[in-house]
């Protein structure tokens, strides 16, 4: 072993990737800020443009496609170049994004800064390549670890409405997003410089050993066909999972509860969701990614399920807890079946791709309630088929876990 690879080994669960770890969450709630503001002026963009609500979901899709495309080609670069160097360009994008978009004429150039600039320049950089990069960083509390980088993704969730939602009453949406590109901006591009120091290097499985076997066989399966069906219950968990995050400001001034009230009950889910992935992280490493993913979507189910009977504020307050409570261990459990299942030297781009997957998933849902709202008048139905897909994304999941538990049999 040099003695290159020795330091880097050294620095596996140390106090330097504590100190990383901290770094990351920033830049992740920095960087995350987008995805749920664009949630928040929903209503004031629908009605300054005068669109339908789906034409008025779009900048929210394009800017997830754009995130899950951008971020598998910022995880490529980031193991070439470091992770820092994709997450300045990522601060730029951030800044110009918000402010372009503040200058928008028109839905379409509004989405196109979303899509572009905020999605596939600067968001992207702030999620799966950081969640790569954490679980290189840990070997013994990964689960964890990977857990808090993932919950910067719900601080931003649980930071930003109730801030842009003041903004937009007080200053307007368009000088909202101006003073959000400067700060998240500038912010991500300093925090960037701390993020230079290269990951340590991975330990493969000894060739033949149980572990390489697996490994090269995930759930029995190739590695292919393994890939796909994680990707499917990403986008299936995910499509279920956008209708309450990208609608609930819209659904709450539909039942004339307000866009403040919406904006509250989006915090409180996303804040539930940082203890929901938390928690997941630390069961995640007693249980495994897969038996972890499996409860989330159980969980998930049932707190979709309950907005379906419940649309009064107090239940609604309730039911967005639990919703965030429930739901948000789901993506980065992906990142540790991927670690757990999957070559290590494939960690990296079959993580990214996962999570573009889930991404999809969030663009297609959020579009997809808008157009079954604007086809039906109510989200209703639109619940309904969150549901459906969440049990897709169910089946998908225990499916693996037969082949799982059937080869542990056929070994013993």
């Amino acid at each position: 072993m040099s003695s290159s690879t020795a330091a880097a080994e050294h620095l596996i669960d140390s106090a330097y990737a504590a100190r990383r770890l901290l770094v990351t969450l920033a830049l992740m709630t920095l960087g995350g800020a987008s995805m749920y503001v664009v949630a928040v002026v929903l209503p004031a963009v629908q009605a300054e443009f005068g669109v339908s609500r789906a034409d008025a979901s779009i900048p929210y899709t394009l800017m997830m496609l754009g995130f899950g495309l951008g971020g598998l080609y910022m995880r490529r670069w980031a193991d070439r170049a470091g992770v820092h160097v994709p997450l300045l360009l990522g601060g730029v994008g951030t800044g110009l994004g918000f402010i372009a978009a503040s200058f928008s004429s028109n839905i379409w150039w509004f989405a196109l800064a979303h899509g572009l600039l905020l999605g596939l320049i600067g968001s992207s950089t702030t999620f799966a390549p950081l969640v790569a990069d954490t679980s290189l960083w840990w070997k013994k509390r990964r689960g964890i670890a990977v857990a808090v980088c993932a919950s910067g993704n719900y601080v931003a969730g649980a930071l930003w409405p109730p801030l842009a939602q003041h903004g937009v009453e007080t200053v307007g949406w368009r000088s909202t997003y101006v003073a959000l590109g400067l700060f998240c901006g500038f912010g991500m591009a300093l925090l960037s410089l701390l993020m230079r120091q290269r990951p340590p290097l991975l330990q493969t499985p000894v060739a033949g050993s149980a572990q390489a076997q697996q490994s090269q066989r995930p759930f029995g399966l190739s590695l292919n066909k393994a890939q796909f069906l994680l990707c499917v219950a990403g986008v299936a968990c995910c499509v279920a999972m956008a209708m309450p995050q990208v609608h609930i400001v819209a659904y709450c001034t539909d039942l004339g509860f307000g866009a403040a009230r919406g904006a509250e009950m989006l915090s409180l889910m996303l804040a539930s969701g940082i203890a929901s992935r938390l928690i997941s992280g630390l069961i995640c490493d007693r249980i495994g990614g897969l038996r972890t993913l499996v409860l989330g979507s159980v969980l998930q189910g049932v707190a979709l399920l309950l907005f379906l009977p419940f649309n009064g504020l107090v239940s609604l307050y309730v039911i967005s807890a639990l919703f965030g409570l429930f739901q948000g261990g789901i993506v980065p459990a992906y990142a540790i079946i991927v670690r757990e299942y999957f070559p290590a030297k494939e960690a990296g781009s079959r993580v990214g791709a996962v999570i573009f997957a889930t991404l999809i998933g969030m663009a297609l849902g959020g579009w997809m309630s808008g157009k079954v709202f604007d086809l039906t008048g109510s989200y209703h139905a639109a619940f309904i088929n969150g549901v459906l897909w969440n049990a897709l994304n169910l089946s998908v999941a225990l499916w693996l876990l037969w082949r799982v538990k059937r080869a542990a049999v056929v070994s013993a």
